[in-house]
């Protein structure tokens, strides 16, 4: 089989089942809100909906735990160093129990911050902190299972991604129908299954480690796990991972946040067109993580030859699945509005920002591309730079809209397509940095000279 035929097998081979685990995550979320929904009260749907928000919020800003895992252990699988795996695994599990652990003890101010700032009503703000004090509980095993997961998708072994989340979502069911509708619980029913799922998935990914660990040379060392100064190197990456996604929390609540400025029906609208987000995630993001992994792996083994066919397999495959997306939503965008929402209002205004999504997918497609290139060769510090350039022009940009429409220069009802207009710059500007930073990265790891090989 020829080099780049095999690259886009591998690539497939790998990206597959993190498409399919994603696909399991909105399956949870309709479950959850059928369960709570048929409740007597709107309360304990709004509690909910508070809760699983503020944790999306919170545990999406510890993901750098699956990156950095990732990028450091493919690089390592590349050398064949089984030692280093082993001990990236010790110190990546310690730091994510000991980062979870320090969630639950900080985590009254952070829940009061968190339903605070989501500013809901009186009666579901209480129901939703007793929630959130409840799924707290499983801060340690989610963050556990991020770097289990980073740790294999190092390792090319994306199926134990699917494995974990099949288990997870499905004991989550589970437990939701037997807490809610076998035991008359409400709220809280669904928070503990949900921590009751997240420690059973950690469960099988202890399981899933225990065998690997006994195809895998070396051990473990105590002075990498124990003394501070071997973490250096973890520590730095995670850092910058941390940082670069606390950018994009920020770039993401900032245009909420204006849309909200705009009054309701425009929340609704845009809100609705950024579910249009996460159904592009689904497929660029099983491309992007594969790209960690072999991009990792290519230079671990300092072989350029499958750095250069991964990064032409990663980017014909990505910008494919972009393509496809665009056109869907070109010819069923108002059919998916519909169905995501029955407001008339919302399901107009919506209408009217729609060309925006359709263009998307096209746009964004670069920053996912190159964030799973740039994980895969822990350049984090480019990232991280990345998103706050694109964050500098994105609110330069709304500000000078702002003063054209105070200054009545631009008419009102253009107002938020100023504000998707801003927003697509931010991914225009993301891209295009990461492109730049992308030269130099081709330069070092990508020079032809004589290594050959396949991935």
């Amino acid at each position: 089989m020829t080099e780049p035929s095999t690259s886009y097998r591998r690539l497939w081979t790998l990206a597959w089942p993190i498409i399919l685990s994603n696909i399991t995550v909105p399956l949870l979320g309709l479950v959850d809100t059928a369960v709570v929904g048929h409740l007597p009260d709107a309360h304990y749907l709004a509690a909910v909906t508070l809760g699983a928000t503020l944790f999306s919020f919170l545990f999406w800003g510890f993901g750098f735990l699956r990156m950095g895992t990732t990028g450091l252990t493919s690089q390592a699988a590349g050398r064949d160093d089984d030692e280093a795996v082993r001990n990236l695994l010790g110190q990546s599990l310690l730091l994510a129990i000991a980062l979870g652990a320090g969630l639950i003890i900080a985590g009254s101010p952070l829940i009061s911050l968190g339903l605070w700032l989501l500013d809901g009503s009186e009666q579901a703000s209480l129901l939703a902190a007793e929630y959130a004090s409840i799924r707290l509980l499983s801060a340690p095993a989610v963050l556990a299972n991020y770097a289990i997961l980073g740790w294999f998708l190092g390792q090319q072994n994306s199926r134990v991604t699917l494995a974990i989340m099949l288990l997870t979502n499905g004991v989550n069911i589970v437990f939701d129908l037997l807490f809610v509708i076998g035991l008359g619980m409400t709220s809280n029913g669904v928070a503990w299954a949900t921590v009751i799922a997240d420690y059973s998935g950690l469960a099988l990914g202890l399981w899933l480690i225990s065998r690997q660990l006994k195809r895998l040379e070396g051990r473990f060392l105590r002075h990498h796990l124990l003394r501070l100064a071997a973490y250096a190197e973890l520590f730095n990456v995670n850092a910058n991972l941390f940082v670069r996604t606390l950018g994009l929390l920020f770039a993401m609540a900032f245009f909420t946040a204006q849309g909200a400025a705009q009054g309701d029906i425009v929340l609704a609208a845009n809100a609705v067109l950024l579910q249009f987000i996460m159904l592009t995630s689904y497929g660029l993001d099983g491309f992007a993580h594969a790209t960690e992994s072999l991009i990792g792996r290519a230079i671990g083994k300092q072989n350029p030859h499958i750095f250069n066919s991964t990064l032409r397999a990663a980017t014909l495959l990505s910008v494919i699945t972009a393509g496809l997306a665009t056109l869907a939503f070109l010819i069923g965008g108002q059919e998916l509005i519909a169905l995501l929402t029955g407001l008339d209002a919302v399901r107009d205004t919506a209408a009217i920002y729609l060309p925006w999504m359709i263009a998307l997918p096209l746009i964004a497609v670069w920053s996912y591309l190159l964030d799973g290139v740039f994980i895969g060769a822990t350049a984090i510090k480019q990232m991280r730079n990345s998103v706050f350039i694109g964050l500098t022009v994105f609110l330069t940009l709304w500000w000078a809209f702002q003063w054209l429409f105070r200054q009545q220069l631009l008419a009102d009802g253009l107002l938020n397509h100023a504000l998707w207009l801003s927003f697509m710059v931010f991914f225009i500007v993301r891209s295009g940095v990461l492109v730049a930073y992308l030269m130099p990265l081709r330069r070092r790891y990508g020079d032809t000279g004589e290594a050959t090989g396949t991935p």
